[in-house]
């Protein structure tokens, strides 16, 4: 057994061993830690010596780790009269406590980036350096955030039901984090929710997992050689990756036939209909709005209308999309940067160039701001000539 498949296995198995400790009466700060201890352990061990039983070997010696850490702290002495002896050892249960665990990552008492940081150390099985890594922070305040989300959530009862459109947004959160050199966030992201579609039969999570996949098929068409943002319409289709575009699609299909539409089925339908042209020009625009026109009405989201503007000035023109603007605030994320694409669209390109040079300043990150400076300086080039 190689140390890749250890990882592989010891991240699938993280969640149920957890939630064994759990439930035989260990706080879930605790438990998470024996937990962390034991797969150290497993990746020292496994590879001269691999189990037969890996889930059975794991909750042993997390259990283990769990009662010798109970019985040398004084201070928590009084747990030990709720911890029964150490179990005979066999075959672990085999019930699945992933659902829950997801539950409780997500606590509606936890800031988003706790939240997230949460579900990816005990569901997701990473490191607190990975995490860190991935986040680009230090790994020392990313141990104190993951540690004040452990002691928020020990005292909540494990068997409460719990909110699953918080987890779903957790779950994106996750996804629009992207990836690092260590790890990649969008796939575990969709490994996660691969995960929770499993455990749960719900049209939403079916949803966002057919929302994640058709935008990562799109994931190596985004960047040019350069590192600079490509924008969907300028996209090599023929690099997307049909396979997971054919996935998303189907689960979107059987997901949306059991008619109980949510926000994520809604922008998987508008992520499908890109994906099924064959080019820009092929885009069922008019589609589209009326995707959009659902999914505000399910969201009320300024955001998504933000967005419904740019379809319009596709659909209908680029004054209809302008005109579709204005009742928006002017101080939304990316309003200047679809202000000045529609201006441009309009023929208007002294207002454009100077909107896009605008919006370069407001962009949250580097590559937005680049490519949004190449597009002014696009512009005034051909006010030049």
């Amino acid at each position: 057994m190689t140390s890749e498949v250890n990882a592989d296995l010891l991240r699938s198995l993280t969640p149920s061993v957890l939630g064994i400790l759990v439930r035989r009466g260990a706080d879930f700060a605790a438990a998470e830690d024996a937990v962390q201890d034991a797969l150290v352990d497993a990746v020292r061990v496994w590879s001269a010596d691999p189990p037969r039983d890996p889930k059975g070997w794991l909750v042993t010696v997390a259990w283990r780790r769990f009662l010798d850490a109970t019985r040398a702290d004084t201070a928590r002495r009084r747990r030990e009269d709720l911890i029964d002896e150490e179990p005979p050892p066999g075959p672990a249960s085999s019930v699945d406590d992933t659902l829950q665990l997801y539950f409780l990552c997500a606590h509606p008492s936890l800031t988003p980036s706790s939240a997230v940081a949460l579900t990816l150390r005990a569901v997701g099985g990473l490191t607190t350096r990975q995490i860190a890594r991935a986040y680009l922070v230090p790994e020392a305040p990313m141990a104190q955030r993951i540690s004040r989300a452990k002691r928020t959530v020990s005292g909540v009862r494990f068997d409460r039901p719990g909110d699953v459109a918080t987890v779903l947004r957790v779950l994106y959160l996750v996804f629009n984090e992207g990836y690092s050199r260590d790890v990649d966030l969008a796939a575990e992201a969709i490994r996660l929710t691969r995960q929770l579609a499993a455990a749960i039969d719900h049209p939403e999570v079916a949803g966002l997992l057919a929302l994640m996949l058709l935008h990562h098929a799109r994931r190596a068409a985004r960047t040019a050689p350069d590192g600079g943002l490509v924008p969907l319409a300028e996209q090599n289709r023929g690099r997307w990756d049909t396979e997971s575009v054919a996935e998303g699609v189907e689960i979107l299909q059987a997901a949306l036939a059991r008619d109980r539409l949510g926000e994520f089925q809604a922008q998987a339908a508008i992520a499908a209909l890109h994906a099924d042209a064959p080019t820009v020009e092929e885009t069922d625009w008019v589609q589209i709005v009326e995707w959009y026109d659902e999914l505000a009405r399910l969201t009320d989201s300024p955001v998504v209308r933000l967005n419904r503007a740019v379809a319009v000035g596709e659909a209908d023109g680029p004054r209809a999309g302008l005109a579709a603007l204005v009742a928006l605030d002017d101080s939304l994320p990316r309003y200047v940067a679809v202000a000045a694409y529609l201006h441009e669209r309009d023929g208007d390109l002294t207002t454009a160039a100077r909107l896009y040079v605008e919006a370069a300043q407001k962009a949250p990150n580097l590559a937005e701001r680049d490519h949004l400076t190449r597009q002014a300086a696009r512009l005034n080039a051909r006010g030049r000539h």
